[in-house]
């Protein structure tokens, strides 16, 4: 999908309003889910990654040949859901957890947020196409 930038105002409202939205969600979630399940593993991002790549996955399959669809995942695929997940914290609390000699865990961390976001992306566009 080429990319031509919108210049209206209106627009970069809207894509900075839904990347704010997705930052706060993600904050929300992950903090919940922390407190209800605790640190042994990064639970909250790892729920975060996944479920943003579901809903990524659903809106790739959505907007495929739709008539403003370029709009539609700007705001939603870059701006909310780019703000929505992580990539940075899973990498940060990955070595986090290597530095505390907690290899196991951080190397189970990788592979669950590969394996589980690769079939949340692909279960996503499966129902997109539906």
């Amino acid at each position: 999908m080429s990319q031509i930038l919108p210049t209206s105002v209106w627009f970069w409202l809207l894509f900075f309003s839904a990347a704010a939205l997705g930052g706060i969600l993600r904050f929300w979630l992950t903090n919940l889910v922390s407190r209800k399940l605790g640190m042994a593993l990064p639970w909250g991002t790892l729920l975060v990654n996944c479920s943003g790549a579901m809903a990524l996955g659903f809106l790739a399959a959505r907007v495929a040949g739709a008539e403003q669809a370029q709009l539609v995942w700007l705001v939603l695929g870059i701006g909310f859901l780019g703000a929505y997940t992580t990539v940075s914290s899973f990498s940060l609390q990955t070595l986090s957890l290597w530095q505390a000699g907690r290899r196991q865990r951080a190397l189970l961390n990788v592979i669950l947020t590969l394996l589980l976001g690769m079939a949340s992306v692909t279960l996503g566009f499966y129902w997109g196409q539906e």
